[in-house]
């Protein structure tokens, strides 16, 4: 099924909520094009408005000095900036955990790192005067629940330490364009390194907590990791999880594509891919033609700004002709390492990030 606005290469693998995931080939723009970008929606898509400056949205809670505020005010009072950051699902990698978890079997392709243009969350937020109680945010869009259609569809929120970085924003532009409706036109929040359920679409309103959010999404299992691994497709022990915060480290070749086929003798092979690693950057990515038995150090760029995905490039030379695959390993800054399998099995599997690699034929 193709989706508007979407590249047809895209892959859906869900409906209701629409979504999409990019295969990793498609992600060889230093920046993700729009229509490559995947797509994770929790509700149906509002309506856009006839006036997007006209938008409005509130923040209170714990603050004293409850905001209300149109996206035109916010364009006229805080200062604009634009950034490339990623954005990951919480999910991406599910499908490689065994048992498969419910849900979205992600591989992965539930990311994208697209530059976003707007305002910065702290500057609005302070704005608004935190209390000295604010500990959390909660975040709601207009996507309303698809099985009550009074209730909102997703609210997930983060501690405020992690709200006020400087470099998470409140944006209206995505690749020099107006957002458009499938990407939360015209406001929505990113926030890099953590999940991208946290950077609400459709942004009507920042609740600031005085204890961790309780909204649809948070709690039980729902982006929650195990603290003490448990057994595979055992019942969970609610008292030993904890939130999934800073999203695992992770490397992609997305040149060439798996399955490409070379000409007879060809002996060198040009790789390109990209690497993350949630809150912290990725320190090496190393390439094997040999499954792991050798690796071989790749040429890797730095980030342009905190929480962009780093770009890497190689060249690896075959023995001979023949089929053989070529695996990607990333190592990030406190020095964890890609796993070979996923690790830390949970019910709603978050979190895998195993090793991937891609196959080519010669000859």
């Amino acid at each position: 099924m193709r989706i508007s606005g979407k590249h047809e290469g895209l892959s859906q693998i869900g409906e209701l909520p629409l979504v999409a995931e990019t295969p990793e080939s498609l992600l060889d723009d230093d920046t993700t094009p729009t229509e490559k970008f995947y797509v994770r929606n929790n509700g149906p898509v509002p309506e856009p408005p006839a006036d997007p400056d006209k938008w409005e949205f509130v923040i209170d809670g714990e603050v004293n000095n409850p905001l209300r505020i149109t996206l035109g005010e916010l364009k006229s009072r805080f200062e604009t900036i634009t950034r490339r950051i990623l954005i990951e699902c919480g999910g991406n990698g599910r499908s490689f955990f065994s048992p498969t978890p419910a849900g979205n079997q992600w591989t992965t392709g539930g990311v994208g790192c697209a530059e976003w243009t707007g305002v910065r969350l702290a500057d609005v937020l302070k704005s608004a005067g935190l209390k000295s109680s604010a500990l959390f945010t909660g975040h709601y869009g207009a996507d309303p629940s698809l099985t009550n259609p009074d209730m909102p569809a997703f609210s997930r929120g983060v501690p405020i330490h992690k709200a006020l970085e400087p470099d998470h924003l409140i944006a209206w532009a995505m690749n020099g364009a107006p957002l458009t409706p499938i990407h939360g036109a015209p406001l929505r929040l990113i926030i890099g390194g953590w999940s991208g359920s946290i950077s609400a679409k459709w942004l009507k309103r920042i609740w600031v907590r005085d204890r961790i959010h309780d909204g649809p999404g948070m709690g039980g299992t729902s982006y929650r990791i195990p603290i003490k691994p448990i057994v595979p497709g055992s019942k969970p022990d609610l008292d030993n999880f904890r939130e999934l915060e800073s999203m695992p480290v992770r490397s992609i070749i997305t040149s060439p594509a798996s399955g490409t086929k070379f000409p007879a003798g060809t002996r060198e092979i040009a790789l390109r891919g990209a690497s993350w690693a949630g809150d912290r950057t990725v320190s090496r990515v190393d390439v094997s033609i040999d499954g792991g038995a050798t690796w071989r150090p790749t040429a890797l760029q730095n980030p342009r700004n905190r929480f962009d995905w780093q770009r890497w490039t190689a060249v690896v030379t075959l023995p001979s002709d023949g089929y053989f695959e070529i695996w990607s390993r990333a190592t990030d800054s406190e020095g964890v390492m890609q796993p070979h399998a996923p690790c830390n099995w949970n019910p709603q599997g978050y979190g895998a990030n195993p090793m991937r690699s891609i196959n080519v034929l010669i000859g």
